[in-house]
């Protein structure tokens, strides 16, 4: 199970199980980590739960989300890394993170406005709100896939899928993942943008996480890709 350990000025407080979807962080006694600071925005934070992928994205708080020293909107979270919200800290704890799988790489961004092949987080200040990605393949799961851009300016060109975990499309528009599990490729849905838009698979909006099969046609943030295995 995963879980956040909350400390102050280096004092354990609690324990918080990661046992929803969604866990809120926030100076508002209803939030699911409640804290009572000065420094903490009624809703700072959630931790978003996806299969067994932990995200954190920063509510646009008064005083931001620090990880691991640096300012983020949405990141995603590996054992081990220290999350400071105010003057509180919380520690990321997963049980069950594998040491390969929990080797986060820099992240492939797809975006409808970029010229080339995508950029990585550490490309621009842009990238400070993307998704990162892990790498550590199972050797038991399914074939390597990748996918061809079929549209904006990046058309024609071909991505392999060669992470865990690859995030595509452009943050704050509408971001989603693909993972790569025993059972399969799937997408899921990380960021659905002001719009409340799902990503298309086939021309049809998708739920938070839906399987791929080969020759699926993808649309994420406006860009069209297809999606192949082998």
């Amino acid at each position: 199970m995963a879980r956040l350990v909350l400390s102050f000025n280096g004092d354990v407080i609690k324990d918080y199980e990661l046992d929803k979807e969604i866990i809120t962080i926030g100076r508002k006694s209803d939030n699911d980590i409640h804290l009572d600071n000065l420094a903490v925005s009624g809703r700072h934070a959630k931790i978003l739960t996806i299969l067994n992928d932990f995200f954190i994205e920063d509510l646009d708080s008064t005083n931001g989300t620090i990880v691991e020293g640096s300012k983020i909107t949405k990141h995603p979270l590996k054992d081990g890394e220290d999350i400071v919200i105010g003057k509180h800290e919380l520690k990321f704890i997963n049980d069950r993170a594998d040491d390969d799988e929990s080797a986060f790489e820099n992240t492939m961004i797809i975006r409808p406005d970029t010229q080339g092949m995508p950029e990585t987080e550490q490309a621009s200040e842009e990238a400070e709100a993307s998704i990162g990605s892990s790498s550590g393949l199972n050797s038991d799961g399914p074939g390597a896939a990748r996918l061809q851009l079929t549209s904006g300016k990046n058309a024609g060109k071909e991505l392999p899928l060669t992470k865990i975990l690859t995030t595509l499309g452009k943050p704050g528009v509408q971001v989603a993942a693909i993972t790569r599990r025993p059972a399969g490729y799937f997408i899921i849905i990380v960021d659905s943008g002001e719009d409340n838009r799902m990503p298309l698979v086939n021309g049809e909006e998708v739920g938070k996480q839906h399987p791929l099969n080969d020759g699926d046609v993808i649309e994420v943030a406006g860009v069209e890709m297809h999606f192949s295995l082998g």
